[in-house]
């Protein structure tokens, strides 16, 4: 048996054995609060829940999907999604389809904020407890969400663009790609990128367009910046897809010198890291969240908590380290596991 059979083989082994006590020796076994796990069990009849997030074409999302539904296994609710397809529009009208329908809970990660909020809004009223997942749905004083999950953006941003400046000793020519301009999780990436140039006069940033998250559309800007700009010494990427995918460009024109540096520590990304096509990563803990946003929603359902006051937090930092050929291994095995 491989070892990723293996792994498979001991989730489906730790899903048949949880039991009422099974979710919460789990939890406590993860360092969460010994009550607060004893209080989340598996629930006794089966929950439905509604996810959805940005578009499963990015691996960050689909590696969300299976966390969600791991989780949901462990503590007996059936996750119904409602994929985003990284379009605005087309997320809108999944999330009005999942309005008009019933829900124990609901987990959302926006592809733009504020387009959403209508139909989230119809289901709050309703008494549907709604996560927000990674990016906004709407300012927080705006909407009144269960709570709402996700990193630190600004530090993501900071912390990988520190890496590749210190690496070109503080002074070259650099190119920022950029999510989608809407997502606040792209909007903090960027700020926390500007943070760090601003320190450094003697980096200029050649480009900062939007590639959306589409590997499609990385790919047609990274032809153009190859061809326009002789000199490029390092390149941050708001996540990891675009930066492999602007890596296959830099390689078609033997320009791989370039060092980039990406966001999400995907397991391609990790093996990146490991084998030096790219710098530096740093963990966007896309189980945390959606397995997160399990526990959350159970704990509101099961244990009747509620928001604050002793609860759930309204906004709990997720964050993840910075992934280096030295953890790099250990942050598979944690997504292996649907950990972090």
């Amino acid at each position: 048996m491989s070892e990723t059979d293996q792994s498979k083989a001991s989730r489906r082994d730790l899903i048949q054995a949880a039991g009422a006590g099974a979710a919460a020796a789990v939890l406590g076994a993860m360092g969460v609060n010994p009550a607060m796990a004893a209080e989340v069990t598996r629930s006794e009849k089966p929950l439905k829940a509604a996810f959805s997030n940005a578009g499963l074409q990015a691996t960050w999302c689909a590696q969300g999907k299976q966390a969600a539904e791991w989780w949901g296994k462990l503590f007996n609710v059936e996750v119904t999604w409602f994929d985003g397809q990284l379009d605005a529009v087309k997320q809108r009208a999944a999330i009005d389809n999942m309005a008009s329908q019933k829900w124990d809970f609901v987990a959302i990660q926006a592809f733009g904020i504020g387009t959403l909020t209508q139909p989230v809004q119809k289901m709050i009223d309703a008494g549907i407890p709604v996560i927000d997942m990674d990016t906004l749905i709407a300012p927080l004083d705006q909407i009144n969400v269960h709570a709402f999950l996700a990193p630190d953006n600004e530090f993501m941003g900071a912390s990988v663009t520190q890496a590749l400046v210190n690496a070109i000793g503080g002074k070259g020519k650099m190119i920022m790609t950029q999510g989608a301009l809407g997502h606040t999780g792209a909007q903090g990436r960027a700020k926390g990128f500007n943070s760090v140039i601003k320190q450094y006069p003697n980096i200029e940033v050649l480009d900062t367009q939007p590639a959306d998250w589409d590997v499609s559309k990385t790919a047609r800007l990274w032809e153009t910046y190859l061809t326009k700009y002789p000199q490029i010494d390092a390149a941050f990427f708001h996540n990891d897809d675009m930066a492999l995918a602007a890596y296959n460009i830099m390689k078609a024109h033997n320009r791989t010198n370039i060092l980039i540096g990406g966001v999400d520590a995907m397991p391609p990304a990790i093996q990146a890291v490991s084998d030096g096509r790219m710098y530096a990563t740093v963990r966007n803990p896309s189980c945390r969240i959606h397995g997160g946003a399990i526990v959350a929603g159970v704990a509101a359902v099961v244990a009747g908590e509620k928001t604050g006051q002793g609860g759930i937090p309204k906004n709990v930092v997720t964050d993840g380290p910075v992934v280096t050929k030295a953890n790099a291994p250990g942050m598979q095995w944690m997504e292996d596991h649907f950990l972090i």
